[in-house]
């Protein structure tokens, strides 16, 4: 029997190890090579998919969506939207039958929307924060689901940093790729549990959450 709790505290999120995503990251600059990496995509049933924009830090200034995150369980793309705009044939993927699973995906529309015509929302999604309830998890963020399922912390150190630079670093890939991975992970391993219905669900008292 599989125990999930529904809340965990910062403070134990923090004395976890950390999380990073350990497949394939392909920084996509080019039509070409968005091209390639849709192709690939569409053989797969579900993905994660998640975006990073630029932070500003200057009353009404904002800046477009830079990079779209899209991974299966062991290869992410991280599309430099910022370079490559966002192709029609992009957005069709986004609105295709391909599963999409993501957190707030609110947001991440609106953001797309602002790069192109369509609307993502016309695609085949899946919002954690309305699907985890579903086994009693009162969390919303990403960090903190994941942290509920798989006992490991996954770091927000680059949240802040510049998704529109000339080059991403090393951090920022590994960043952007673990957030688009770990939504696939959560839905394909909560997915598990729903098929066999071998889990419970363990109240904690508000108290032991903060």
């Amino acid at each position: 029997m599989i125990i999930l709790r529904n809340k965990i505290s910062k403070e134990q999120i923090a004395n976890m190890p950390k999380e990073n995503f350990s497949g394939r990251i392909f920084v996509i600059y080019t039509e070409s090579e968005a091209r390639k990496a849709v192709r690939y995509l569409n053989t797969h049933s579900v993905v994660g998919v998640d975006t990073e924009t630029r932070p500003s830090f200057k009353r009404g200034t904002v800046h477009k969506v830079a990079l779209l995150q899209i991974a299966t369980h062991d290869t992410c793309f991280l599309f430099r939207l910022n370079h490559l705009g966002l192709p029609d044939f992009l957005e069709e993927f986004l609105q295709n039958n391909v599963l999409k699973v993501g957190l707030s995906l609110r947001d991440d529309f609106a953001m797309l929307r602002k790069r192109n015509q369509g609307d993502p929302r016309d695609g085949n999604w899946i919002e954690l924060q309305d699907y985890v309830p579903r086994f009693g998890i009162e969390e919303k963020s990403l960090q903190k689901i994941y942290a509920l399922l798989f006992g490991k912390k996954i770091s927000k150190t680059q949240r802040l940093s510049n998704w529109e630079a000339d080059v991403l670093t090393e951090a920022q890939q590994l960043y952007a790729a673990t957030d688009a991975w770990a939504c696939v992970e959560i839905y394909t391993y909560l997915e598990e549990l729903r098929s066999h219905g071998n889990y419970q669900v363990e109240k904690v008292e508000e108290a032991d959450a903060e």
